[in-house]
């Protein structure tokens, strides 16, 4: 280890006009700089860029409250598990960064480049709530995980990276549901908008939802009967392979052509695949105008 790191790790270089140069010389040794208390530090235009590398410097587990890094150059700078709570990253280079399991409560990402950070699949609040068995404070923890969402979404959104804008969208409307009551209307709404459509981030759900429905619905007409060319066409437990493969391929035909309201009349419904016509129809109606926006909302941006 690094001979000064005791002296980082206990906070007693705070204060000192010429932190930031100490700390570039102490990144250029090469070595993990792991639980460094730089707390209110004034960091501003430091360069912790570890040139001619394939691996950027590590400041782990480190104390950044209210740092100032603005126009830091930080590109491929390992912050894992660091808590930049209220850190001023304005204009900060963060190319390729490590930024997972930080506390990114209240930091300032405007003007940042933020291509291709990792971010991780959930913020560090998100992560402890989850944990959590406090009812207090997994709402606090949720709350405090949807503003982090927010702020990253408009700041993607105002850099037109809105790939990523809506992957923080999507996480955002999600630790909001989470603290809506269990089992409430909300709830139980907003859960259906995610699993359909991912709260219009997802289009492949509405495929993959839509494929679900016409097997599942070609499945009941293919035991309850429907009629072409005046005779029924449904499952013969006598009829064999050959026969059954038929009326199955008939029947997810008429599934096809239900889902999506064509209705080319020659294959009609019989008994109760009326109603299971009727309400696949709706299901389709539905989930193809749903489909169209999720689309063009993805294609627009």
């Amino acid at each position: 280890m690094f001979e000064d790191d005791s002296q980082w790790q206990a906070g007693d270089l705070l204060g000192r006009d010429d932190i930031a140069e100490l700390l570039q010389k102490r990144a250029k040794s090469g070595q993990v700089m792991r639980g460094f208390k730089l707390k209110g530090s004034n960091l501003e235009n430091i360069n912790l860029v570890n040139y001619d590398a394939k691996h950027g410097h590590q400041l782990i587990d480190s104390d950044l409250y209210r740092a100032n890094l603005r126009g830091a150059h930080c590109f491929m700078l390992d912050f894992s598990g660091s808590s930049l709570m209220k850190a001023d990253l304005s204009g900060a280079n963060l190319h390729c960064a490590n930024l997972s399991n930080c506390n990114l409560l209240g930091t300032k990402f405007h003007d940042a480049k933020l291509e291709h950070v990792t971010w991780g699949d959930r913020v560090l609040q998100e992560q402890q709530a989850q944990a959590s068995s406090d009812a207090h404070e997994q709402l606090d923890l949720y709350q405090q995980a949807e503003e982090i969402y927010r702020h990253l979404r408009k700041v993607f959104e105002n850099q037109g990276l809105f790939e990523s804008a809506g992957y923080f969208f999507e996480r955002e409307m999600v630790v909001r549901r989470k603290q809506m009551p269990k089992y409430s209307l909300g709830r139980i709404i907003s859960k259906t908008v995610d699993l359909f459509c991912g709260y219009g981030e997802q289009p492949l759900r509405v495929v993959a939802f839509s494929s679900i429905i016409i097997l599942g619905f070609a499945s009941l007409y293919f035991f309850s009967g429907i009629n072409f060319g005046g005779q029924t066409v449904s499952f013969d437990p006598y009829g064999g392979w050959s026969k059954n493969g038929r009326a199955l391929l008939d029947s997810i035909y008429f599934s096809v052509v239900t889902f999506t309201t064509l209705g080319y009349g020659d294959i009609t419904p019989l008994g109760i695949s009326r109603l299971f016509a009727a309400i696949e129809a709706l299901i389709g109606s539905f989930t193809l105008a749903l489909f169209v926006v999720v689309f063009v909302k993805k294609m627009t941006r």
